[in-house]
């Protein structure tokens, strides 16, 4: 087991490798069954069941990304009396298949597709072998007042694109970022992801409304950053690679009071200045650093780099030489 804790944040990793393969399927009980609500199990094989969560909570919301291997879990209408539990699960595979089974309904879920479950009511849930998924636990209260309802939950919602691809987004961030986050970090970042569950349940899931630039602005500023030295990364490829239209995306930059153009310009030369900084261009000319930040050509760098930071190219990696 590896945990550690910030304030009343904290983060553990625990997997079935820590035990004799005879006796995993007991641990992985016994373990699920600490942090969730009452439920069944049933394993694919007992002989050797392999699995691993790794638990992101505070006293509000809860996050597990979890793998292992095939099992259905079931919540009977006893276990649902005896053990109260009013609370949502989105369940969101990132690998392999899900199907959940709830209320008269069934979703059929794989990667990029995502559903709520009530804890409240009865249900089976059916994975795979290959299955990796986040599992994020949501206060009752959280859901059932924006949507005026309180029923399972059970339909699909596509995370592969707009306001649901910001969602999953959000969930990676979470989990990219789990060692440096407060409690009151990791319940404003839910807090967010509830907000936008709540609109795609509702089916309103248009990223263009004034309250939710900042989360696709986010998702866009994530992507530049990640891409910048794709010479080929314009504001179109971008909305393409993100599922948003141009409009959609130059919306968002504009709220923020910027353009595509600028943006991938700006993450380009932060792009330089870094490399400069660390010493791992020392080995490239100017030119060929220019070509492996995404920029034309050495003078479409150099102008822009001194127009940003005051220096030339040459003149900070001199500058790095002589400290």
């Amino acid at each position: 087991m590896v945990s550690s804790a910030t304030g009343g944040y904290l983060v553990e990793t625990r997997s079935t490798g820590a035990v004799e393969p005879r006796e995993r399927a007991d641990f992985w009980s016994e373990h699920v069954g600490s942090y969730q609500s009452r439920m069944g199990y049933r394993y694919g094989r007992t002989d050797d069941f392999r699995g691993e969560t790794v638990r992101q909570r505070t006293g509000v919301y809860q996050l597990v990304r979890f793998r292992s291997d095939e099992i259905e879990y079931t919540r009977t209408a006893r276990q649902v009396r005896e053990d109260p539990d009013g609370d949502y699960r989105l369940l969101l595979p990132l690998t392999g298949r899900i199907v959940l089974r709830q209320d008269g309904q069934e979703a059929r879920l794989t990667p990029g597709t995502g559903t709520l479950v009530s804890f409240g009511s009865p249900f089976q849930c059916l994975q795979d072998a290959s299955t990796q998924a986040f599992v994020l636990t949501i206060p009752a209260r959280e859901l059932d007042g924006p949507l005026n309802r309180k029923s399972p939950l059970a339909s699909g919602l596509d995370l592969n694109r707009g306001l649901g691809r910001v969602v999953r987004s959000m969930l990676d961030g979470l989990y990219a970022e789990r060692d440096g986050l407060t409690d009151s970090q990791f319940d404003a970042v839910s807090d967010r992801v509830v907000e936008l569950l709540c609109m795609l349940a509702t089916g309103d899931d248009r990223p263009d409304g004034a309250r939710h630039l900042t989360e696709v602005e986010t998702v866009v500023r994530r992507h530049v950053r990640e891409n910048a030295a794709d010479p080929g990364l314009t504001g179109t490829s971008m909305a393409h690679a993100l599922g948003w239209s141009l409009r959609q995306v130059q919306l968002a930059l504009q709220h923020a009071g910027t353009t595509p153009r600028d943006l991938i310009r700006e993450e380009r030369l932060r792009l330089v200045r870094d490399r400069l900084r660390r010493g791992d261009g020392e080995h490239l000319t100017i030119t060929d650093l220019a070509y492996a930040s995404g920029f034309s050509s050495a003078s479409a760098l150099s102008t822009a780099f001194r127009r940003r930071f005051g220096v030339s190219p040459r003149e900070m990696r001199d500058g790095v030489r002589g400290t």
